[in-house]
């Protein structure tokens, strides 16, 4: 399961086609028996998987942290910290640095969650040792020269202006607001026209130094390397980072509870709806259940509930979907559709009627049987590359689950009951939706949103 809301940011360049980056028709009990939990002679632990059915290796890595460790009155600092990393680093200017990475077809990525600082490197075999080179000198000796800071800058700023016009955008920002109050999850990871202005060299460095640090650093590599060799590529990349970091706490905190509604004015042609609600965190107990039949609901397509409700009988916008968020202190349930302004008020109440439905009475065992293969079988899709099969295993390290959870995860999903899956129904949907409108019309008018999100024990 890959996480949402992970935001991508620019690559460096695009190198290899999908078809070389596939692993030999790998299952996953297949790859859960060669993962390996290999802790390098500098002590970095990784989970790697030695493959050389294609000569590349793709890494991905973490930092924990993410935006949540942005001044509170300059959100935008990790992000823009992400944008600079390759922007000049060690003895290389920003032209050089991505000259190099040109040249050797090395793909270098960094972006920020509201929980990680994370990265990915993706290269050749052969040029494996310049590729963890480059990565260690972004890490650890970035430049931040003003003129990088400054052109890089601009481009954040452009971005946020546009973010103004853009409904969905504006109905995420509001309903992280509704949720999380002034928590650090109601900030937003880019910034704000305010705030991103404001930040200084020195808040990136303070950032770096805070943040990127061994203690919290997780790593997966897939691909064709040995282990001995990995090992001494993990120590000349991150041996030399700080051993602890010096994170803010962030507390744990609920999200606001429903119903609460708001409108938004924004004169465009299509009315943006954003719905959702509190969630389940993923080390809960009852997580699977509740992820089962979040698929039934919004997260499957064309064969979800509210797909069918909203698009195919009524035909009241061209997609809907609904999933599930979850987060180191946190997690929501959180859905999106765009319909006419004059039918707004006619698509909330389809898909607050099919919640209601669903919260009342559970899903049949149809659903919840067909809900089940299909989950199981697209484990397999999901794990048919060295990136997605590296990915996955950097989330898995994120949430705290067992390196050979890929092995046990089919039986954890067959083990999802109809009570199960019926009384998670229950708990997600069973107090109505948080609902954020975007558009030109008032038809859904905005009720007073309740208190802030409080924190939880």
């Amino acid at each position: 399961m890959t996480h949402p809301f992970l935001r991508a940011r620019r690559i460096a360049l695009s190198f290899v086609t999908g078809a070389a980056l596939a692993l030999a028709a790998v299952t996953p009990s297949e790859a859960a028996a060669k993962i390996q939990h290999l802790v390098s002679p500098g002590g970095i632990e990784a989970w790697f998987v030695q493959d050389a059915t294609v000569p590349l290796i793709a890494m991905e890595y973490s930092f924990a942290g993410g935006s949540a460790q942005d001044p509170k009155d300059k959100p935008g600092v990790a992000n823009l910290v992400g944008d600079l990393l390759d922007e000049g680093s060690g003895d290389l200017d920003s032209k050089t640095f991505h000259e190099r990475l040109e040249r050797r077809a090395i793909e270098l990525s960094f972006s920020a969650t509201r929980d990680t600082f994370r990265g990915s490197l993706r290269m050749l075999r052969d040029n494996k040792d310049e590729a963890f080179d480059l990565l260690r000198m972004a890490l650890t000796s970035p430049h931040f020269d003003t003129v990088d800071v400054e052109r890089i800058r601009s481009q954040v700023i452009s971005g946020l202006r546009r973010e103004t016009t853009n409904p969905t955008s504006l109905a995420s920002r509001k309903f992280l607001e509704i949720a999380f109050g002034d928590h650090p999850y109601g900030r937003q990871t880019n910034g704000t026209l305010d705030s991103v202005p404001t930040i200084t060299i020195t808040d990136l460095k303070d950032y770096v130094g805070r943040v990127l640090a061994k203690d919290t650093l997780k790593v997966a590599v897939v691909g064709d390397v040995d282990p001995a060799t990995l090992g001494k590529l993990l120590d000349h990349t991150f041996g030399s980072l700080p051993a602890k970091a010096n994170l803010t706490p962030v507390p744990d905190i609920a999200a606001a509870r429903p119903p609460q509604r708001a409108f938004v004015p924004l004169d465009v042609p299509q009315t943006v709806i954003t719905f959702g609600g509190p969630g389940v965190k993923r080390n809960d107990p009852n997580f699977m259940a509740a992820y089962v039949v979040n698929h039934i609901l919004g997260g499957g397509g064309l064969s979800s509930r509210l797909y069918r409700e909203v698009r195919e009988k009524r035909g009241l916008a061209y997609s809907v979907f609904e999933s599930l968020l979850w987060m180191e202190h946190s997690a929501l349930f959180i859905g999106n559709t765009g319909t006419r302004a004059d039918r707004a008020g006619e698509t909330i109440d389809a898909i607050e009627k099919e919640v209601r439905r669903i919260a009342e009475e559970g899903p049949t065992q149809k659903e919840l049987d067909e809900a089940k293969s299909y989950l199981k079988g697209s484990q397999m899709l999901a794990l048919d590359t060295s990136s997605k099969l590296a990915q996955a295993l950097l989330q898995y390290q994120q949430d705290k689950l067992p390196i050979d959870y890929i092995e046990k995860r089919n039986a954890i999903v067959d083990a999802v009951t109809l009570d199960d899956a019926k009384a998670a129904a229950k708990r997600l949907w069973g107090q109505g939706l948080l609902t954020v409108v975007v558009g030109r019309a008032p038809q859904a008018a905005a009720q007073p949103a309740a208190a802030p999100a409080t924190k939880s024990n």
